[in-house]
């Protein structure tokens, strides 16, 4: 256990000294400053306004369960519509085997087979 406690230890402060020469670079420094205020301002902001923040996450929370409900619905419906694709297969089979039979029954008679539209 101990030297698991000395590994995140470590970790920590490597993290810490690598943070800080990357902050010896100019430009990074300005972004790190830039990013902290940007965070710190919508932080201050959510403090004063926690009603809005509350709303905003409700608002965010109905979009998703929305959307859930939505999703589900339409997994039922494509589920639906491929057990139907799945029951065509075995009609069509029929069909084509009913229409084989008879196209040789037609053919060993020796009758000229009639166009569908033609009247007897």
């Amino acid at each position: 256990m101990g030297s698991s406690k000395k590994f995140w230890m470590g970790m920590f402060l490597g993290a810490l000294a690598g943070g800080a020469v990357s902050l010896l670079d100019k430009p990074t420094r300005q972004a790190v400053k830039e990013d902290f205020s940007k965070v710190s301002s919508g932080v201050a902001y959510a403090i004063k306004n926690p009603n809005e923040m509350i709303e905003d996450i409700k608002e965010a929370a109905n979009k998703v369960r929305t959307t859930v409900e939505q999703v589900t619905e339409d997994v039922a419906f494509i589920t639906e519509k491929v057990e139907e694709i799945r029951d065509v297969p075995p009609q069509v089979t029929e069909l084509v085997q009913g229409t084989k039979e008879t196209l040789r029954k037609i053919a060993a008679s020796g009758q000229t087979p009639k166009h569908i539209d033609e009247q007897e």
